[in-house]
């Protein structure tokens, strides 16, 4: 098997905050005392504790949990749209303060001369923004960079990434994604948007604020992974509907990209959140603009409504679609993996800088001069060398927010655009957005895959129109009426944006209706769910979709919906981790408190077995209990001989397990005294009695299912008198990967 050796850390800082351990080595024998990934638990434990207080609820109290539900999911999407309101507003107005100086400083230069005095504001205005962003990200919360979607997924998937869904988290991801898009970056605020839902869904459900240390008391029953992840998937939904003003899209995409476990309840409540979500942007927005209960505004993105004209299609228009499907496909990013902070930020100031140079440049080489109409939409028109009454071409596309400029270039008139515009503005925009990517800023990638996919699909549709009707004058000899048959570039400009967007994350059905939905018409449901296709099937032939390509560059045991093809011949015998640590029904504190503390055997779950022998026999399972699970017991100090000596000590509930989750004190925290170490701890009541097991002769695709399917942390595998001969977790399914010389192993780093 081929070894391939990956070591990253998610917030792109080489300390990583945490431990860092060896990388697996495929050629050695793999051992249970290797440190695994920290994983959630997605399967309950139903131990005494859970039965008994489930037993208690009457059908009224479960009534009231789906209540209680979907008030959270109402609470999720109010704050959502909120936070995209506030995001929104906050954009428009920095950015139309830093627009309209730069457009003034040009306009007085370009009479009086000196232009670089321009340049020079604009760089320095663009750099500004993006250092407070970059600083931010960089020295308080690396995991706020990026887009988050990744993230996210992982986290539905059931990998624990550090930080991911904390308060701080979600202050500094606002504050960059406003500063990034201010800034002039070549980013855009949408997929922020999504992690943001997902911090608010994550804290809201919780009933609490454990970076703030404020407990409202409300939700305790949600505190457990299984529930969070559920809200996370309503929020990572609320996002995407208060993005694109798409409700049904973004349960689609929580569908579709975000969410691994689904269920039908859990459709109607992340519909619900998503709902309230637009509907709370909306309202807000409409109340800021001055025209309250006048809920127009689809979303922090705003297409435009296309009209009668522009939306018509013909079939013979579905081979050219398909092309453009084709050609859609292109994840290429640029990575440098620059550690240091400092050198972060000025990397960033670096590109701002470089942005705002390559624009002007574009703008001031420019001739592409159009008359400025009397129904003239443009933003900030800019004159420059153009004569009275017109407007320069390019700064549309350049001199302007990424939102408004897809909104040009779907709905300006034909002849606004000439190629030679359309093409430099391509091919400057693509590299900018590839060096952007990389960036330590909060930034997303929806936007400028739809602005490069609308400028040059505009291009194609506007080099079809001029060659078709060249070719129909030639051959019939009358003039070709392009408007009629060729309506509008801007529906070119649509299919572009769908092929480049879903070439570059893979989505189809979700990105179909969000599209639909937020330009306002179903008439191009087909061709974009045709053109989606396309690119995807071309581009998974070449490379993954990019957050794919993300999450295998951070080396994250991401578990995707099947085994690989190839891989019946595995069992479960060859991919368990072995030998195992377990432990008694009654176990030595001190051996306990021994096993938690070794920081070479970090284990998150133990098998209980019936006895332990001394000749290092398996025993007979008989349960299973978690790392987090102990460390609660030890800090209750629930031993056997307090119980039995009738100490005051009341009776340990799972409130004092919710009260803990999530962050588990370390073991190093819990002092236990000499004698304390002499007692024994009862696991019985705590333990969950009936563990997943499996043969050693189960094959791997029937332990990836089991597994996948379930959402399990630990697997125990066991013989045929159901004694304890290993252990599956996610890293052991993980590793393994279909490759260019069929099933390989994958090094997996610490997460």
């Amino acid at each position: 098997m081929a070894n391939i050796a990956k070591k990253v850390s998610w917030s792109g800082r080489g300390d990583d905050r945490g431990e860092r351990t060896p990388l697996l080595n495929g050629d050695e024998e793999v051992k249970y005392n290797r440190q695994v990934p920290d994983t959630l638990d997605y399967d309950n434990s139903e131990n005494q504790l859970f039965l008994e207080e489930e037993r208690r609820m009457s059908h009224m109290g479960f009534r009231c949990l789906e209540i209680r539900r979907w008030v959270i999911c109402g609470l999720i999407g109010f704050l959502t749209g909120l936070i995209a309101c506030m995001i929104d507003i906050a954009v428009e107005k920095l950015a139309g303060y830093k627009y309209f100086a730069v457009k003034l400083n040009i306009e007085k230069y370009t009479e009086l001369g000196g232009l670089s005095i321009s340049l020079i504001l604009w760089a320095v205005l663009n750099s500004a923004f993006v250092m407070f962003g970059a600083i931010a990200v960089a020295f308080v919360e690396p995991i706020a960079a990026g887009s988050g979607i990744p993230q996210i997924k992982c986290f539905l998937n059931g990998v624990k990434i550090p930080r991911v869904v904390r308060l701080k988290t979600l202050v500094i991801k606002v504050f960059g994604v406003i500063c990034s898009v201010a800034g002039g970056l070549a980013v855009g605020k949408e997929g922020p948007m999504i992690h943001s839902g997902a911090v608010v869904a994550a804290g809201v459900s919780q009933g609490r604020s454990t970076s703030l240390k404020k407990d409202f008391k409300i939700f305790e029953y949600f505190r457990r992974d299984t529930e969070k992840r559920d809200f996370v998937s309503a929020g990572a939904a609320a996002g995407v509907s208060a993005a694109f003003g798409a409700p049904v899209g973004g349960v689609l995409f929580s569908l579709e990209e975000g969410a691994s476990f689904w269920n039908q309840m859990l459709t109607w409540r992340i519909f619900f959140a998503s709902m309230v979500s637009t509907f709370t942007l909306n309202f807000f927005l409409s109340i800021y603009h001055g025209k309250p209960g006048e809920l127009s505004s689809p979303g922090l993105i705003n297409f435009g409504r296309f009209d009668s004209d522009s939306v018509q299609y013909n079939l013979y228009e579905i081979p050219l679609f398909i092309i453009m499907g084709a050609l859609g496909e292109g994840n290429v990013t640029l990575s440098l993996y620059i550690h240091r902070p400092c050198l972060q930020v000025m990397e960033a100031m670096l590109v701002a800088a470089v942005t705002a140079t390559v624009s002007f440049a574009m703008i001031y080489f420019s001739n592409d001069c159009q008359p400025l109409g009397q129904d003239n939409t443009e933003e900030y028109p800019l004159q420059l060398f153009c004569a009275d009454g017109e407007y320069n071409s390019m700064a549309t596309a350049f001199f302007n927010t990424p939102e408004r400029s897809v909104r040009s270039l779907f709905h300006n008139p034909p002849g606004t655009y000439n190629p030679v515009t359309l093409g430099v503005f391509t091919l400057a925009y693509f590299f900018l957005a590839v060096w952007t990517y990389g960036l330590t800023v909060s930034a997303g990638v929806f936007i400028p895959s739809l602005l490069i996919g609308a400028a040059w699909g505009r291009l194609f549709g506007i080099l079809l129109s001029f060659i078709a009707s060249n070719t129909f004058e030639l051959i019939l000899n009358y003039q070709f009426k392009r408007n009629r048959i060729w309506a509008d570039p801007g529906k070119y400009a649509l299919i572009g944006a769908a092929a480049q967007l879903g070439g570059i994350v893979r989505m189809t059905l979700s990105l179909t209706v969000i599209l639909v939905e937020a330009t306002g018409n179903v008439t191009y449901g087909f061709p974009i769910m045709l053109v989606l296709m396309t690119a995807k099937i071309v581009g998974d032939y070449f490379i993954e979709g990019l957050y794919d390509i993300h999450i295998k560059l951070q080396s994250v045991p991401f578990l995707h919906s099947d085994a690989p093809p190839t891989s019946h011949w595995l069992t479960a015998r060859e991919v368990m981790s072995s030998p195992v640590t377990c432990f008694n029904r009654v176990e030595k504190v001190g051996r306990i408190v021994d096993v938690l503390s070794n920081t070479s055997t970090i284990h998150n779950g133990f098998p209980v077995v019936a006895h332990t022998s001394e000749n290092d026999e398996p025993g007979k399972i008989c349960g299973l209990i978690l790392r987090s699970q102990l460390i609660v017991l030890l800090k209750h100090k629930v031993f056997v001989e307090r119980a039995s000596s009738r100490l005051s000590q009341r009776k340990l509930q799972l409130k004092d397990f919710r009260d803990a989750y999530p962050r588990f004190p370390p073991i190093q925290s819990i002092h236990v005294s000499q004698d304390e170490r002499e007692c024994m701890m009862d696991l019985t009541e705590f333990m969950n009695p009936t563990p997943y097991t499996v043969p050693q002769e189960t094959s791997l695709p029937r332990v990836f299912k089991l597994f996948r399917a379930l959402g399990l942390r630990h697997l125990v595998v066991v013989d045929n008198e159901n004694r304890v001969v290993g252990l599956v977790t996610r890293k052991d399914l993980a590793r393994y990967h279909v490759g260019k010389d069929g099933l390989e192993e994958l090094h997996l780093a610490q997460t």
